[in-house]
C-alpha cells in the first residue's frame, strides 16, 4: 500500500476540525466537508481544503475518515450518491471513526462489499473534544491489519494511542465496551459523591481521596461528570441493542441508562435527536 499523504475529514464538528487541523499541521494534504456553512469557513481559515460532498472528499483523498454523529449519518456519507464510496478509487481507505452499533458497522462492510479495492477500518475514537483538540485521542481499530498501519501514520496525528483489535467492527466492540464501562463509573461516581455531601463530607475533598484510593477510575479523576454528555443514552442503547440480539443480560447497563438520564436532566444537559434525514456534524 502506497504511503497516506492525502486525507479527508467528512463531519467538521467538535471532533473532526482538531483533527483536520491537527492533520495539516503534520503536512498532510486535508480536504474536508460538513453541511454547516459556517464549519466550513472555519476549516478553510486552518488550511483544509474545502470541498461541496462526502464524494468530493473521497476523490481528493488516499486516507477518508468519517467523523458523524449517528449511524444513520455514517451510512449516508458512506454509501448516499454522493457519498465516499461513490467518490474513493481502488486503494482508498475509509476510516469510520463515529462511535455506532457493531451490527451497523457489519451492514456497512455488507454494502462496501462490491468495492473490494476500496478498504474499510473502523477506528472509533475515546477520550473525549479535549484530547481531540490536543491531539492525544485514542483510537480502537479494527479492519485489514496492513491497511490500518499504512494509516498509522496519519492516525498519529491526532491519537497518541493507537490499538488494533482485529477484524473490521472490533473497533466498534471495543469502544461499545468501553463506553459500558465509562458511563457505569460515571454513574457510580455520581451517587457515590452525592451521598457523600448529603451526609456531610465536602465533594472536592471526598474526589480527592476517592482518587487516591481503590475507587480510583478515570471519570473519577478527570470530573468528566461535570461536562455535558451528549451521547450517554446513544451508547447506553447500543450496548443494550446487541446485547439483546445475542441474547445475553446486561441489566448494569440498563441502569446505567437511567441514572444517566437523570444527571443530565438535574443539569440542563441536552441529547441530540438522530434527524429525520441526513446531515452531517
Amino acid at each position: 500500500m502506497t504511503d497516506i499523504r492525502s486525507v479527508g475529514v467528512i463531519g467538521l464538528g467538535k471532533m473532526g476540525l482538531p483533527m483536520a487541523r491537527l492533520l495539516r499541521e503534520r503536512g498532510f494534504t486535508v480536504t474536508g466537508y460538513d453541511v454547516a456553512l459556517p464549519v466550513m469557513k472555519a476549516a478553510s481559515g486552518k488550511g483544509i481544503a474545502p470541498v461541496n460532498s462526502a464524494k468530493a472528499v473521497a476523490a481528493a483523498s488516499d486516507l477518508v475518515i468519517i467523523t458523524v454523529g449517528f449511524d444513520s449519518e455514517v451510512e449516508a456519507a458512506l454509501c448516499a450518491d454522493n457519498g465516499a464510496l461513490a467518490g474513493a478509487a481502488d486503494g482508498c481507505v475509509i476510516a469510520i471513526a463515529s462511535t455506532i452499533a457493531p451490527a451497523t458497522m457489519r451492514k456497512l462492510a455488507r454494502r462496501c462489499a462490491n468495492r473490494p479495492a476500496v478498504t474499510l477500518l473502523d477506528i472509533p475514537l475515546c477520550r473525549g473534544e479535549q484530547a481531540a483538540e490536543r491531539g492525544k485521542l485514542l483510537i480502537m481499530g479494527g479492519g485489514d491489519k496492513a491497511a490500518f498501519d499504512a494509516c498509522r501514520p496519519a492516525f498519529a496525528a491526532f491519537a497518541d494511542t493507537i490499538f488494533h483489535l482485529g477484524p473490521l467492527g472490533c473497533g466498534q466492540v471495543g469502544k461499545m465496551v468501553n463506553n459500558l464501562i465509562l458511563w457505569a463509573c460515571i454513574s457510580a461516581n455520581e451517587e457515590g459523591l452525592k451521598l457523600g455531601h448529603k451526609l456531610g463530607v465536602e465533594r472536592d475533598a471526598l474526589r480527592e481521596a476517592l482518587v487516591a484510593s481503590s475507587a480510583s477510575n478515570w471519570a473519577l479523576a478527570s470530573r468528566i461528570e461535570e461536562q455535558p454528555m451528549p451521547w450517554a443514552e446513544k451508547d447506553m442503547s447500543i450496548v443494550l441493542k446487541e446485547a439483546d440480539q445475542l441474547r445475553i443480560s446486561v441489566p448494569l447497563c440498563g441502569v446505567v441508562k437511567e441514572v444517566v438520564k437523570t444527571v443530565k436532566f438535574e443539569h440542563n444537559w441536552p441529547t441530540p435527536s438522530e434527524p429525520g434525514d441526513t446531515h452531517l456534524v
